[in-house]
């Protein structure tokens, strides 16, 4: 039995209702970077804690090696409600300490930038606790880190930034990682080999998600799985890994002649053409169309400073905060971030006769009866935060006599924005955390009306939003799910064949006897894909996901594509799941600076920006923002100008030219001579099966033969990658 630094030997543990691990034997050496995957509940998380000591097994036991220190991100922080920011986070650190090393002010801005020092941790959110945790524990050194989910809460951006951050952390051969997450491109980026927990057992396997993916479908078809449709997914997601290869940091572990020749009769994701005329009938020609929207949150300090007599449109949104709170920013300590996307301050005037009018309330502002009718207290304006001058008297002369001009000054969420969206559109939107992306699809679907422009709905049109919360389940809780499937049609037809609810709620991976279960009495995960179906039942043609991946595991995410793959119908969906998003969106955007810009290179055009920007401080994102304009419905009328200063950043690494050319042609000659080199390959075998097996010295000649013909296919085999990675 191997030594392992920390290891499990022989363990078993169960629970009440569940069998966790059967004798289970597997450990840590120095060096591994090991991702952790397996549907939710067989014991991802209780691993970790068997590992760090807080779980006992039944039988068998941990070992760990003397001295090693083993730091862990648990799904639940450990941290003090009433401790500061800086007690909690930075371990009493003063600003000098941790600001005067590269490696440590890096991890403070990326996760605490923006947060004061001084505010206490019960004051904070779910995800900025969660940040914080995960500051804490990489500002301290371990020999081994165990991360349970760190991507959650976190925008695309950090998520990258994280996974930099992990890769570069310890040399080569030291340290260890343990990671268990939901985001397969994140497993891809840091891990350099998995582990499969299922059934009592750890299963492992070389190299990152798509290798794993690779020898998973292998296993499954060499020993004749049971779960026929698990495999069928896993075989899909391999042929999407392997068609739609997008450049990746790390070279890929597995071999081109072996994935080929297990999707070879996989048919292609999604039959795009199908579903867009689908979706034509359905829909019509028009959907959504946003034309010159402009969108204001009210911002009341700012309002107050203009009654002042100052400049609230200047202002940043720390100080107007300090402003509130009677502190200075100083006083307040608050973090600088590693990297801030443009947030841009405005102001519009709306001619309004009614104090409902749905621009004012949807943006903030509150503006009395007599101030919006009458126009004569202009006190009333100025408590609600909007200054006396905002309201003028003197109207334009082809504004009736009862309107007034209000002015709506704050936080510009989007600036001028006209975006067609259309039959069929699978749209994909990435932004920072906070950048509008929830208010753009509350725009969107009607539920938000815009300070400026309109939005066009098609007269077919019937929304269904998935979104973050769960509170559409809330009133169903004591409702049985058999019950609930019950209030809708006996039979749907999905992918041309005819389906029940309860066949569709098997297919989102729920079991029978599961159709007598309480609504209330569901897991998180299996909550959220009864959301989904309950949704999907209705049968919209538009539907709006804002973070779909929330609670599911790798699994249940396939199960979720897969259906999608076959909804006819228009997709919007959020979400910093980038592997998610460019898998069941066609075409992707990024909401940054007021604008919505559309990404042709996918999420990677969009992580150019920001590093362009990152280089280039204030300015750059100042350039950015206004070379930005607003997105169109098809990528041929979107991308051409927006995308220069984006296309220029994300093609850095790219082969152009002559010599995109000489690597274009490699390329096709290593491919044929593979090709050669498997058919000799076959040649020596069927010549070593026919060889006589008394004559050990011909046979060793001919084996010596294959494993030539061998090592030559997996020198062009990696020199393949290599290539096509700097053409894509």
């Amino acid at each position: 039995m191997p030594t392992y630094d920390l290891g499990l030997e022989h363990v078993s543990l169960s629970f009440a209702t569940k069998t966790v691990f059967t004798d289970v034997t597997q450990g840590v050496f120095e060096g591994d970077r090991i991702g952790i995957v397996g549907r939710n509940g067989d014991g991802k998380s209780t691993l970790l804690h068997l590992l760090d000591g807080n779980q006992e097994p039944d039988s068998g036991r941990v070992t760990r090696r003397n001295g090693l220190t083993f730091g862990m991100l648990d799904q639940r922080d450990p941290l003090d409600d009433n401790a500061t920011l800086r007690q909690a986070a930075l371990e009493g650190r003063e600003d000098y300490e941790w600001a005067a090393d590269s490696r440590s002010r890096e991890i403070v801005e990326a996760l605490l930038g923006g947060l004061s020092l001084e505010a206490t941790i019960g004051t904070l959110s779910g995800g900025q606790r969660r940040r914080a945790d995960l500051a804490r524990l990489l500002l301290r050194d371990w020999d081994i880190l165990a991360l349970d989910e760190p991507t959650n809460h976190l925008d695309i951006v950090t998520i990258h930034w994280l996974a930099e951050h992990l890769r570069q952390r310890w040399s080569a051969g030291q340290g260890a990682l343990l990671l268990v997450t939901h985001d397969r491109w994140f497993l891809d980026e840091v891990c350099e080999s998995m582990w499969e927990v299922h059934d009592g057992a750890i299963d492992p396997f070389e190299g990152g998600y798509s290798a794993y993916m690779l020898q998973r479908v292998e296993r499954d078809r060499q020993t004749g799985v049971r779960e026929e449709h698990r495999r069928n997914l896993a075989r899909k997601e391999l042929a999407w890994l392997s068609r739609g290869a997008r450049a990746r940091a790390t070279k890929q572990k597995f071999h081109v002649k072996q994935a080929n020749a297990l999707i070879a009769d996989v048919p292609p994701l999604r039959n795009t053409l199908q579903l867009r005329q689908m979706a034509t009938s359905r829909l019509g020609k028009q959907v959504v169309d946003l034309i010159d929207v402009t969108q204001i949150f009210q911002d009341r300090a700012q309002g107050s400073a203009a009654v002042a007599g100052g400049d609230g449109d200047t202002q940043a949104s720390d100080v107007a905060s300090a402003a509130l709170s009677g502190a200075s920013p100083a006083q307040m300590d608050i973090v600088p971030a590693l990297y801030s996307e443009p947030v841009l301050n405005g102001s519009h005037d709306l001619d309004v006769d009614d104090a409902d009018d749905p621009r004012l309330a949807d943006a903030g502002v509150v503006v009395h009866t007599d101030a919006a009718v009458n126009g004569n207290t202009a006190d009333s304006v100025a408590d609600a935060g909007v200054a006396p001058a905002a309201v003028d008297d003197h109207a334009d002369s082809d504004v009736t006599a009862a309107a007034r001009r209000v002015r709506v000054s704050g936080r510009m969420i989007l600036d001028d924005v006209t975006w067609l969206i259309g039959p069929g559109d699978r749209f994909g939107i990435v932004g920072a955390n906070g950048a509008g992306k929830s208010t753009l699809l509350s725009i969107i679907d009607g539920t938000l009306t815009p300070t400026a422009g309109r939005v066009n709905i098609g007269k077919t049109v019937k929304f269904a939003v998935l979104s973050q919360r769960l509170d559409e389940l809330e009133k169903l809780n004591a409702y049985k799910v058999k019950e609930v499937l019950s209030r809708y049609k006996p039979s749907y037809i999905v992918d041309g064949k005819e389906v029940t609810p309860a066949q569709l709620m098997e297919r989102l991976g729920f079991e029978s006897a599961q159709l007598m279960t309480p609504i209330g009495d569901l897991s998180g995960g299996q909550k959220r894909r009864m959301q989904l179906l309950l949704i999907l039942l209705d049968e919209p043609n538009v539907l709006i996901m804002d973070e779909p991946g929330n609670d599911l595991d790798t699994d249940m995410l396939a199960v979720m594509e897969d259906l999608l793959d076959t909804w006819p119908g228009t997709l919007i969906v959020v979400s910093h799941d980038r592997y998610l998003l460019e898998r069941v969106t066609d075409q992707q955007y990024a909401l940054i600076g007021g604008k919505v810009r559309h990404l042709p290179g996918g999420v990677d055009d969009y992580l150019a920006m920001i590093e362009a920007a990152q280089s280039g401080g204030d300015a750059a994102a100042a350039k950015a923002s206004e070379q930005s304009h607003s997105a169109g419905s098809s990528a041929a009328g979107i991308g051409n100008g927006a995308n220069a200063a984006s296309g220029d950043a994300s093609n850095d690494d790219k082969l152009t030219g002559k010599a995109f050319h000489d690597a274009t042609k490699r390329i096709s000659a290593i491919e044929r001579r593979l090709a050669k080199l498997e058919e000799g390959k076959a040649d020596i075998e069927s010549r070593m099966a026919a060889h006589d097996p008394s004559d050990f010295q011909g046979l060793n000649a001919l084996n010596q033969e294959l494993n030539s013909v061998q090592d030559e296919s997996q020198s062009l085999e990696d020199e393949w990658m290599e290539l096509s990675e700097q053409v894509e």
